[in-house]
């Protein structure tokens, strides 16, 4: 059943145009992520189809009622009680001032207090931690349809069947999660690049068999001396003939140059030569640790007697609920500001959080990123040119930027800094896919130490291979990656589980053989029983 259409829309702001569909249909059924990079107008999409803008041209027809989770928006709580029970919201119903997560938790709440068929969701995971993102997949899990703007990739893989890439303001359908997406991707990038090899290949050839005719036709001897005025002329006719068969040629095969089709280079990662001895990193083993670490903000507790160490050259994640400590922590070790948390002489702590203070915004990116950088600018230029910053965008002045580039521009900061020990506040939020992507891959080569907060569970197993866990005021910590912790947690239970069946089997088992000796016992039946429960334990 077709619950939404949209055709020949197209949308300017000034003279820019920033969204251009010719046809889009939505179905029953459809479950639909919405990807593209910073500025491409995924929003922009979203308010148009939701019918919250208009068009400059075209029409959206909606056929059934819709709720939308919107990114910027401050909401009041209207949900019903069963709804603010399950969001935890219910003792915030007379509250004045929220957390961002508990924004973003009455906007989800909000949203499916009603019966709605179809559902928008504008980055509905922003500020959640990993207990309210299960929440809101098994909601969208219920839900018959919905269209989603997303950097989330697990949530778009375990709940979209559908994918929309915005990209140069045109939209790009594929059919299938973000994973689907991402294979036809490399196939089409894979592709590129063997149509651009192909295409200089030929391009070549046809280049060195034109400059061979031209040397041909300029090496055609002239008649020698000797030859008589006749067999002069007949030799300057067919030396005349020849030239000009090989001048047609070459203007036949420059034709064919001409004609060509120009196939663009597909765009290569550039390689990063960070001198990270420029920072005197620490020798230590450990950069920063803490035992009996207690801190309360007022009656409320944080911490009490908490206790972690950090590695040197370990990438940490810190991973627990919101308003478990993650970020106050952070401050701490920033600020240097709790006599039991030890940090290592040589250690140099650079901190990334959202308000951007360490940004000029009168300066340009280039101009921020160089202030204070203990590297080179060829450096700094690829650093920028990794996070997608590429060309005369270096040149942009920053306040002129969006959030997702200013973020890009404090990362490369702190990269050709003297920090040797990086601390991260929720580095992905801002990011599209491609940029959180590009972030992953800066961190995975970084040599220093980073200590970071993230709810995006793809993006921690991408870069962490120790986790601090948070968790009624303590501090666990982990080695390994998140995937490698939720797996081990999951079968600690399970073991036990397990070992307790194990036990309760053998005692059984050590019953019946003791019954087995008294006279007048019903032999088969017990021996049949035996083997029974030495099938079950075999199988645990």
């Amino acid at each position: 059943m077709l619950i939404l259409e949209a055709s020949n829309i197209k949308k300017y702001f000034s003279d820019r145009l920033i969204i251009e569909i010719d046809d889009l249909k939505i179905y029953s059924g459809d479950k639909i992520g919405i990807i593209g990079q910073n500025g491409s107008g995924k929003t922009t999409l979203m308010n148009i189809l939701a019918k919250e803008i208009e068009p400059d041209q075209g029409f959206v027809r909606q056929f059934c009622d819709i709720a939308y989770i919107r990114q910027f928006s401050d909401e009041s709580i209207y949900a019903d009680k069963k709804l603010l029970k399950e969001f935890n919201l219910s003792q915030k119903v007379h509250q004045n001032v929220f957390s961002g997560g508990e924004k973003t938790r009455i906007k989800i709440a909000n949203a499916f207090n009603g019966e709605n068929l179809l559902v928008f969701a504008d980055e509905p995971t922003a500020n959640l931690d990993y207990k309210g993102i299960e929440l809101l997949k098994q909601k969208l899990l219920r839900v018959e349809s919905f269209v989603m703007v997303s950097h989330d990739r697990l949530l778009l893989d375990s709940l979209c069947n559908k994918i929309i890439e915005v990209r140069d303001g045109k939209l790009k359908f594929y059919n299938g999660n973000y994973s689907f997406y991402k294979k036809q991707s490399e196939m089409e990038h894979n592709r590129e690049l063997l149509e651009y090899e192909k295409y200089i290949y030929e391009k070549s050839s046809i280049q060195e068999a034109i400059m061979d005719r031209q040397n041909r036709s300029k090496s055609m001897r002239k008649a020698p001396k000797r030859m008589g005025n006749s067999e002069a002329r007949l030799h300057k006719r067919e030396t005349t003939q020849k030239q000009q068969k090989i001048n047609n040629a070459a203007n036949s095969l420059k034709t064919r140059l001409d004609k060509l089709e120009v196939k663009e280079k597909p765009k290569e990662i550039p390689k990063i030569k960070l001198d990270f001895s420029l920072t005197n990193p620490p020798e230590s083993k450990v950069v920063i640790s803490a035992d009996r670490l207690s801190f309360s903000y007022g009656s409320k507790k944080v911490f009490d007697k908490a206790g972690f160490k950090v590695l040197n050259g370990s990438k940490t994640a810190m991973w627990g609920e919101n308003g478990t400590g993650k970020s106050t922590l952070l401050n701490l070790i920033y600020k240097n500001a709790d006599r039991s948390i030890y940090i290592a002489p040589k250690a140099k702590i650079g901190y990334f959080h959202q308000d951007f203070e360490n940004l000029d915004y009168n300066k340009s990116v280039l101009e921020n990123v160089m202030r204070n950088s203990v590297q080179n600018q060829t450096v700094a230029r690829t650093i920028l040119a990794r996070l997608l910053i590429r060309n005369d965008d270096v040149n942009k002045k920053v306040g002129c930027l969006s959030g997702g580039e200013k973020v890009k521009v404090s990362f490369a900061k702190l990269f050709v800094s003297d920090a040797n020990v990086l601390l991260l506040d929720e580095p992905t939020n801002y990011l599209d896919m491609t940029s959180m992507e590009a972030l992953e891959n800066v961190l995975c080569e970084y040599e220093g130490t980073i200590l970071f907060v993230s709810h995006d569970s793809a993006f921690v197993n991408a870069v962490a291979d120790h986790l601090l866990v948070f968790e009624n005021h303590t501090i666990t910590e982990y080695e390994g990656s998140l995937e490698e912790y939720r797996q081990r947690t999951n079968e600690t239970p399970k073991k036990a589980k397990d070992e307790t069946e194990q036990i309760l089997i053998r005692m059984k088992m050590a019953e019946i053989a003791s019954k087995l000796s008294i006279p007048g016992a019903d032999k088969e039946a017990l021996e049949e029983e035996y083997r029974s429960l030495a099938s079950m334990l075999g199988k645990i």
